[in-house]
């Protein structure tokens, strides 16, 4: 039996665990009260046992040190459980009695802390075009611990919608996974990291027939922080001596979310509200808004995080300059797409703003008599 046949099968049984312990766990979040209960914020509109990523944890534990035991070595294993295990309280605790920020933060620092010093996962230097490796030095602390809060938090924020969080971090896996098998067999990193990234891709497949619309069990923070953290220190595993392209791609893949993060917290700034505050700007909410069913808002966001994905897997056949500026031209549409949904506020559309002034004379014209009014 071929080494692609023996990680198959071991990932569908992983795969068929997490589907039937998900029942299971489902009642264990209704005994211990990691229920949502309906509000003016929640889109249910019934109490709904939350915690799911305890299904996913306790599947890719079981997968990584008991299914694959032969396979990805004991040490490897812990690094990323005992780290994940802390963010699993967190997110535990908050499904139950809901955490304040400062503390949500707390969890995923120490989680960091342990990834950083005791699992030796950091991002140490950069390779930049045309400037060759840049030491990142003491910077390689915080920018570690950057990357693993903001990826954490990214997935986080994106979780509003039934199966919206698992789902877009089944695609991003997926990726991720491609991405770090060709670079295995190109020998930049061990292969139980591609291995262990399937291992949690299958955990989470098990449970998303119950999370997706209309959902059964939620994946709480439990699982939204998991999942998160766990893609930021895998994606960080092919960055230790990172390149433009290794750095850029993981973003790329994980376009969605982060895009939401970083327009949510502009939006904010702009409003001058604290970055915690909650609101119902998120892209899910505005689609939600544009007239988009609930199933229909969450396969639009599939289809956006499966766009992102396939331009970061181009980056694995093109050249610097192609990188570059296929990365532009995702930026400026992702720019076009938030200004046409509303993402960033009301009034906050400069790129569309300046087509309007172009193509369109008489709001040029508006536009150049109120400026001369004005002086």
């Amino acid at each position: 039996m071929s080494f692609i046949t023996q990680v198959a099968i071991r990932l569908i049984l992983t795969v068929i665990m997490a589907f039937f312990l998900t029942p299971l766990i489902r009642k264990l979040a209704f005994a211990i009260n990691a229920v949502d209960y309906p509000n003016n914020r929640r889109i249910n509109t019934e109490p709904m046992p939350t915690a799911g990523g305890l299904v996913i944890f306790v599947t890719f534990c079981f997968s990584s040190l008991i299914i694959f035991k032969d396979i990805i070595p004991f040490s490897y294993a812990m690094k990323i459980i005992v780290p994940t295990a802390i963010i699993v309280v967190t997110g535990l605790i908050d499904d139950i009695s809901e955490l304040s920020p400062k503390g949500k933060l707390f969890g995923i620092i120490l989680a960091s802390l342990y990834v950083y010093f005791i699992a030796d996962i950091s991002m140490t230097s950069i390779t930049l075009p045309y400037f060759g490796l840049v030491p990142l030095g003491w910077l390689s602390f915080p920018v570690t611990l950057l990357w693993i809060a903001a990826l954490t938090n990214a997935i986080n924020l994106i979780d509003g919608l039934d199966g919206l969080a698992s789902g877009v971090s089944i695609i991003a896996l997926a990726t991720i996974g491609i991405v770090g098998y060709v670079a295995a067999t190109a020998g930049r990193v061990n292969i139980q990291v591609p291995l262990e990234i399937f291992v949690l891709l299958a955990s989470t497949v098990g449970f998303f027939p119950f999370n997706f619309y209309p959902a059964k069990q939620f994946l709480g923070d439990t699982g939204a922080l998991m999942l998160g953290f766990m893609i930021a220190i895998f994606s960080l595993q092919g960055l230790k001596n990172a390149t433009f392209i290794s750095l850029i791609t993981p973003l790329i893949i994980l376009g969605v979310p982060i895009t939401d993060t970083v327009f949510a917290i502009i939006r904010r700034l702009l409003n001058k509200r604290p970055i915690s505050s909650a609101d119902k700007m998120h892209l899910h909410h505005r689609l939600l808004s544009l007239g988009f069913t609930h199933r229909g808002a969450v396969l639009m966001i599939y289809a956006l995080a499966i766009i992102f994905s396939i331009i970061s897997l181009l980056y694995i056949v093109t050249g610097t300059w192609a990188t570059i500026l296929l990365t532009i031209a995702c930026l400026f549409g992702v720019e076009l797409l938030i200004e046409t949904i509303g993402l960033a506020g009301n009034g906050k559309q400069p790129l569309l703003d300046m087509f309007k002034f172009i193509g369109n004379r008489a709001y040029r014209n508006k536009k150049m008599n109120k400026k001369k009014n004005t002086d």
